[in-house]
C-alpha cells in the first residue's frame, strides 16, 4: 500500500480561509471555545444552584471534583477513537451527545440529579483532546506547536468567558419575564443548544485531513485500516515518554484548572479583596490564553527548527520549572501587589508550558497522534483531581480546628479564624503543588527521540514546505 502524503499547511494564516486547514483551525478552535463554555457554564451561577437545590458544602466541592472526573474517561476514549475514525465523526457526536446533560442541567430537582449532570458534562472536556488531533494532522511539523498551542489557548478562553457571557444569557432570559431566581435553568438549557448547533456545524463545514475523511480515504487504500490502528494504540501504552507527558500536563493544565477554580475565595480570604474584585482578576487570567499558550507551542517551534526535536523538550523542561517557581513563590506571599506580580507570571507561565507539551506531543507516534493526545490530555485532569483532593484536605482540617479552637469567641471570631485557616492552608497547598510542578519538569528531561525520528521530522518538514510551495 502506497504511504499516506498529506499536503499540510506550513504558515498558520489566519485569513485563508480558502485552506482546508485554516477553515478547520477556525470551526474545532471555536467548537472547542463553546465546549469549554458549557462545561463551566454553571460555575457563575453556583450561588443560585447552592440555593435553590439545598447544596452542602460538600457536595459542592464534589461537584467541582465530578466536573473534572468524568474528562479523564473521557479523553482516554476519545483519543483512541479519533485514531480510528477521524475527529469530524468524533467532535459531531460529542458535541451532539454532550449536549444532553448540558440540557438536563436546566430541569434538575435534587442535589444527585445535579451532581449526575455535572459528571456526564465533563465529558465534553475531552474536546481539547480533537481539537489537538485535528490541528496536529492539519499542520506540519515547522509550524504545529504554534497551531496547537493557539486553537487550544483560544478554545480555553471559554472557560473564562462563560463568567461574563452566562450571566449576560440570564440577564436576556430574565428580560422575557424569567424569574431571576430560576434563570440559570433557562441559560444551561440554551448554551446545550448552542453545542447541539455546533455539532452539526462540524459535520458539515470539516474534513478529516486536507485530501478527505478517514471512512473514503481507508477506502481507496491510502490510509492504515482500523487493525494497524490497534497495534500502535498498544505500543502507545508501552512508550514512556506518553506518561512522562501525562505526568507534565497535569502539572500545567491540572493545576491550572485547580488554581483557578480555587483563586476567588483564596484571593479573598489572604488578601481581603471582595467577590467581583476577585473574580475579575480570575477572569483577567484566563483571558491571557489570547496569547499565553500560543507563545509556549512559538517557543516550541523555535526551540526545534534550532534544536530539534530534544530543543522542543528542553523548552518545556524550562518554562515548566518556572511555573512551579511561580506558584510556589506565589503562595508564601502576603502583599496584594507582589502577590498579583507573581500569580501574572505563573498565569504566563502555566499557559506557556500547556502550549510546549503539545509542541512534543505530535512526535511521540505520528500513527496514533489521538491516542496519545487523549492519554496526555487525561493526565490534566488528573492533575486537576489529585490537586483539589489535596488543598480541599488541607481546607477542611484547618477550617475545623480552626472553628473548634475558636467556637466559645463568638460567630463573627469563629468566621474570622476559619477564613485565616482556609487561606493558610490553600496556600500551603499551592507551596506543595509548585514542587511537584518543578519536579516534573525535571522528568521532563528524561524524554529522549532516536535519530530516526528526528530525521524523519527533518524529512517531512522539507516535504510539506515544498509541496506548499515554501521550499526555496
Amino acid at each position: 500500500m502506497k504511504e499516506f502524503v498529506s499536503a499540510k499547511a506550513t504558515k498558520l494564516e489566519l485569513l485563508n480561509f480558502k485552506s482546508i486547514p485554516i477553515r478547520t483551525f477556525w470551526i474545532t478552535s471555536i467548537a472547542f471555545f463553546i465546549c469549554f463554555f458549557a462545561w463551566f457554564g454553571i460555575v457563575p451561577f453556583m450561588p443560585d444552584v447552592v440555593k435553590d437545590l439545598g447544596l452542602t458544602p460538600t457536595q459542592k466541592w464534589n461537584s467541582i471534583i465530578l466536573a473534572v472526573s468524568g474528562t479523564v474517561f473521557a479523553r482516554l476514549l476519545i483519543g483512541k477513537l479519533c485514531d480510528k475514525y477521524g475527529p469530524r465523526l468524533c467532535y459531531t457526536y460529542l458535541l451532539i451527545l454532550g449536549s444532553i446533560p448540558v440540557i438536563l442541567l436546566g430541569f434538575v430537582q435534587t442535589p444527585l440529579q445535579f451532581l449526575i449532570c455535572r459528571l456526564f458534562i465533563g465529558f465534553i472536556g475531552a474536546s481539547f483532546v480533537i481539537t489537538q488531533f485535528h490541528t496536529s494532522i492539519m499542520f506540519a511539523p515547522n509550524i504545529v506547536g504554534t497551531a496547537n498551542a493557539t486553537s487550544a489557548g483560544w478554545g480555553n478562553l471559554g472557560g473564562g468567558a462563560n463568567r461574563l457571557g452566562m450571566p449576560l444569557i440570564a440577564a436576556g432570559v430574565i428580560s422575557f419575564g424569567i424569574s431571576e431566581e430560576i434563570a440559570w435553568r433557562y441559560s444551561m438549557v440554551i448554551a446545550g443548544v448552542i453545542c447541539l448547533a455546533m455539532g452539526i456545524i462540524y459535520y458539515l463545514f470539516t474534513k478529516d485531513t486536507p485530501e478527505g475523511n478517514f471512512k473514503e480515504l481507508k477506502e481507496e487504500g491510502k490510509m492504515p485500516r482500523l487493525k494497524k490502528d490497534e497495534v500502535s494504540f498498544l505500543s502507545t501504552l508501552k512508550d514512556y515518554r506518553v506518561w512522562i507527558l501525562f505526568l507534565v500536563y497535569a502539572a500545567c493544565f491540572g493545576i491550572e484548572l485547580t488554581v483557578y477554580g480555587t483563586m476567588d475565595d483564596y484571593l479573598q480570604n489572604r488578601f481581603g479583596l471582595d467577590r467581583s474584585t476577585a473574580g475579575n482578576l480570575v477572569l483577567s487570567f484566563a483571558l491571557m490564553n489570547i496569547f499565553a499558550r500560543t507563545l509556549g507551542g512559538y517557543f516550541g517551534d523555535l526551540f526545534g527548527k534550532f534544536r530539534g526535536l530534544r530543543g522542543r523538550v528542553i523548552f518545556l523542561a524550562l518554562i515548566l520549572a518556572a511555573e512551579g517557581i511561580m506558584l510556589s513563590i506565589f503562595s508564601v506571599t502576603t502583599s496584594l501587589v507582589f502577590g498579583m506580580i507573581f500569580l501574572i507570571a505563573f498565569s504566563l507561565t502555566v499557559q506557556m508550558a500547556e502550549g510546549a507539551t503539545f509542541s512534543v506531543v505530535p512526535f511521540i507516534n505520528k500513527k496514533a497522534i489521538g491516542s496519545i493526545s487523549g492519554i496526555v490530555g487525561a493526565g490534566g485532569n488528573v492533575g486537576a483531581f489529585l490537586a483539589a483532593m489535596l488543598l480541599k484536605s488541607k481546607s477542611a482540617v484547618a477550617e475545623s480546628a480552626a472553628i473548634a479552637a475558636n467556637s466559645e469567641l463568638g460567630e463573627q471570631a469563629v468566621r474570622a479564624a476559619q477564613t485565616t485557616a482556609a487561606a493558610s492552608a490553600v496556600s500551603n497547598g499551592y507551596f506543595v503543588i509548585g514542587g511537584f510542578i518543578v519536579s516534573a519538569a525535571v522528568l521532563s528531561l528524561a524524554i529522549r527521540f532516536a535519530t530516526a525520528e528526528e530525521k524523519a521530522v527533518i524529512d517531512e518538514t522539507k516535504r510539506e514546505l515544498v509541496l506548499s510551495g515554501m521550499d526555496k
